[in-house]
């Protein structure tokens, strides 16, 4: 289908900093087309999470999904945050509702959703979250919401407190994270996104057989800790299927 750029075609986005690797912008374009829609979705790598919000009332955006450092940051300067975001404490999209910038959250969506596609329901299961910041926030939460209780492991404890102890989960050191028995382990931090490809967020060695494990990074798909996960008879689970859930 042909497609032409005019003075009526709606601009969205993603933002963050850094934002280059993001896959967005490839699957959404591709969204609009097969629907037909008049629209076109950008990469905008940008610093302060309050030049965010003034950028999209200035430039009339449609809506923007929100990546690292803003999830967290950008909350203060937005006119309403939806009940679960809210709870939260994290945006991933931001909706311009007449000319009302609205923050929501779907990662939770996307991180169950991707979770239970390959491992079935959480409910009733123990899952380790590796990272206090947005992303792990509305994992734990969603996790939680679904039935699961959560341990957060993080170098900051005081941040790891803050992301556990509302849900009723425990917070630990991450290097205790080989301590516990889990059912699954959910990467929320950027260790091992491209460039630093061989980076990862624990000790292989606590990654056990039939433990499910997903990946929030999905640039590469095949992190070293998914390429861990499956030499160790775990369950790995791409950040491309929490991408495509949360979308």
């Amino acid at each position: 289908m042909d497609f032409k750029i005019t003075s009526k075609t709606r601009l969205f986005g993603v933002v963050g900093h850094p934002v280059a690797h993001s896959l967005s912008p490839v699957m959404m374009n591709a969204a609009f087309r097969s629907l037909g829609l008049d629209a076109v979705y950008l990469a905008f790598d940008v610093e302060e999470a309050g030049d965010i919000v003034g950028a999209a009332r200035a430039l009339g955006l449609g809506g923007l999904s929100v990546t690292i450092p803003h999830k967290e940051a950008v909350i203060p300067f937005l006119d309403g945050v939806q009940d679960d975001a809210r709870e939260i404490g994290a945006v991933n999209t931001i909706v311009n509702d007449s000319g009302s910038l609205i923050g929501q959250n779907t990662d939770w969506l996307g991180a169950t959703g991707a979770i239970e596609e390959a491992a079935g329901p959480v409910r009733g299961k123990l899952f380790m979250i590796l990272g206090a910041g947005g992303a792990a926030r509305a994992v734990a939460w969603g996790l939680v919401k679904r039935g699961a209780k959560v341990v957060v492991a993080a170098r900051d404890q005081d941040k790891a407190r803050r992301v556990a102890e509302p849900l009723g989960g425990l917070a630990i050191p991450l290097e205790n994270a080989g301590e516990f028995k889990v059912h699954g382990m959910v990467n929320a931090t950027p260790l091992g996104m491209a460039p630093d490809t061989e980076a990862i967020p624990i000790d292989p060695r606590a990654i056990k057989e039939g433990v499910v494990v997903l990946d929030t990074v999905y640039r590469p798909v095949k992190t070293l800790l998914l390429r861990e996960a499956h030499a160790r008879g775990a369950i790995p689970v791409s950040g491309l299927r929490m991408l495509l859930h949360q979308a």
